[in-house]
């Protein structure tokens, strides 16, 4: 296939999955293992899966940008934001900590291997299913409503959540997702911080690779980069915009399913193939 239209396979997919709790990272890596394998540089893939994802962290910044712009006039408002922000920094101090340790060991061990992201699709899967199970039966009370009432203690254990998806197929946003509601964040809330710590977290990452990679890339690589970031951004401003509108209503077992189903169905393909 055309290098190109899968770089742009590539993006859409990114923008799609970004923030749903099914694993960006997983489906790029499946969808570049069968579409593109051996079309580019390994080095430059591993890359552009990080780097293409900042598109997507830019739709976060825009789309919630009244309620993250510091540069407010009452002091009142600036006490909200700066509370908010602290928060959010707290949240993600354990995975600039660990990825910076594990970073070579993940990308050398993980990011190339499609029996890593099959496991997880799944596991993750049953674990998400499992939980919004526990939450019916049990009808768990919701500790934290808003962000005033968020401890800096949960958004610290909310973040050691977080480094699970370190491991491709996991999915960030499904796994401090999870993280939160066993903490008792309520469903609104988790997904909302969800978005808010992947905008330092990516930013990091996707600094880290620009920095690993000496900024070596061909020019070719840099416009594959660029379209694909644009693309990127464009796809997961929709998606945000419709997955805070179906959290209010609905819950994650969807998307349990989907995971379970797609791992199975890959495992079959590869196996057979």
């Amino acid at each position: 296939m055309n290098p190109f239209f899968i770089i742009i396979i590539l993006a859409v997919i990114e923008g799609l999955t970004e923030f749903l709790p099914v694993s960006s990272t997983g489906h790029m890596i499946l969808a570049e293992f069968f579409l593109g394998k051996n079309t580019f540089r390994q080095e430059f893939m591993n890359h552009f899966l990080i780097i293409v994802q900042l598109g997507a962290i830019l739709a976060v910044v825009i789309f919630f940008w009244k309620k993250l712009n510091p540069f407010v006039k009452s002091k009142k408002e600036f006490q909200n934001k700066f509370q908010l922000w602290s928060k959010i920094i707290v949240g993600v101090l354990p995975a600039a900590v660990i990825g910076l340790l594990l970073d070579d060991y993940i990308e050398q061990h993980f990011m190339n291997n499609i029996y890593v992201v099959i496991f997880t699709l799944i596991f993750y899967g049953i674990i998400l299913m499992a939980i919004e199970h526990h939450h019916k039966k049990t009808a768990m009370k919701v500790r934290y409503g808003n962000f005033r009432k968020l401890h800096y203690r949960t958004a610290l254990f909310i973040g050691f959540f977080q480094c699970l998806a370190m491991i491709p197929g996991t999915s960030r946003s499904g796994a401090t997702i999870i993280g939160a509601l066993l903490l008792g964040v309520s469903r609104p809330l988790a997904t909302e911080f969800s978005f808010y710590l992947a905008i330092p977290t990516m930013f990091g990452a996707t600094l880290l690779k620009l920095l690993k990679g000496g900024i070596t890339y061909t020019k070719q690589e840099w416009y594959y980069l660029g379209i694909g970031t644009l693309i990127a951004f464009l796809v997961a401003y929709i998606v945000i915009s419709w997955f805070m509108s179906y959290i209010q209503k609905r819950d994650f077992s969807l998307f349990g399913w989907y995971r379970i189903l797609l791992g199975i169905i890959v495992l079959v393909i590869y196996l057979l193939g």
